[in-house]
């Protein structure tokens, strides 16, 4: 038996049967897999969003949910309403966000999320120029890797984002072409073997990795094939282990330069894949609606970072 689904932009010509809550909550369970971490993304208890749901499917009188196993997994009709109200809740910030333009000139904050292949202390250089521009705006900026990136703008926690990837959706521009190549001490065991080392070679010695910041689309990326690994949450860390001779890694350029030139650090002599290049990009929010603090500091961004980052770009 087919079912008539209403599409979120018509429920109720006069009064809305279902509430922009529940379809936050619908959106969430999908994005996260589940109603758990679909609770903590929410930051609301896992029994209200269950409730949300059911009075959703209640109101609309459609399963959104289907039982896999013991998984809940969207139903074709929950799909559709997952496309449909991802747009009336992106139509609806954007509403609001634009309202709230027209009260003020500038905006009083900038939030950034800058993914920390670019060496943190760059992205401050930039920063100081900007608050020379805009001294009454604040910033926050969220340090990130690889995928808490993509969530930072996919939950509209920041309004720009310096990252290796642009999310579905969104439009960046190339910022930085990062060099990142192995590097280990130079006594380390794999510098005295004398010839160009392989995969092999690496496998028998510790790989320091640097963990996804994200939270629900965790990757990996480069050659991670070592049978043992230490992982860490800053690239400054894996710098520091490599430092003190506890394994080997592939880092930005940025990081190891002086290092390198110092003779305290050698590159990995490995016959395939010794350097890996990430093109990075920024990428807007909402560029339609980004205010002129948020704006100037894109600029200076794409006009300066690349200069600063002279050894990765």
């Amino acid at each position: 038996m087919s079912q008539e689904i209403v599409p979120p932009t018509a429920v109720g010509t006069t009064e809305n049967k279902v509430t922009l809550e529940q379809w936050r909550a619908l959106l969430a369970v999908i994005d996260a897999g589940g109603y758990a971490k679909a609770a903590e993304m929410l930051n609301k208890s896992q029994s209200a969003v269950s409730y949300a749901i059911s009075q959703l499917e209640t109101a609309l009188g459609v399963k959104v949910f289907q039982l896999q196993g013991r998984k809940a997994v969207a139903s074709p009709a929950g799909e559709l309403l997952y496309r449909r109200a991802k747009q009336l809740l992106e139509q609806a910030e954007r509403l609001e966000k634009s309202a709230g333009c027209l009260s003020i000139h500038v905006e009083p904050l900038v939030k950034i999320a800058a993914d920390i292949i670019i060496p943190p202390a760059r992205v401050l250089q930039c920063l100081a120029i900007f608050a020379k521009d805009f001294p009454d705006t604040r910033v926050e900026v969220f340090e990130s890797v690889l995928s808490g990136t993509e969530d930072a703008l996919l939950q509209r926690q920041v309004d720009l984002a310096i990252g290796g990837r642009v999310p579905m959706g969104f439009m960046g521009e190339k910022l930085v072409t990062v060099v990142m190549r192995g590097v280990s001490s130079a006594d380390h065991p794999l510098q005295l073997l004398g010839r160009s080392i392989n995969d092999e070679d690496m496998r028998q010695h510790r790989q320091i990795i640097v963990r996804d910041s994200g939270q629900y689309r965790r990757r990996t990326e480069g050659w991670q094939e070592a049978d043992q690994r230490w992982t860490v949450s800053h690239i400054k860390t894996s710098l520091d282990a490599i430092r003190l001779g506890l394994g080997y890694a592939w880092l930005p350029d940025a990081y190891t330069h002086e290092d390198i030139e110092a003779g305290r650090l050698k590159y990995l002599p490995v016959e395939v894949g010794s350097v890996r290049e990430v093109t990075t990009y920024l990428t807007f929010a909402d560029r339609d609606f980004a205010g002129p603090a948020t704006r100037r500091l894109a600029e200076i961004l794409k006009e300066h970072l690349p200069k600063m980052c002279g050894y990765s770009s």
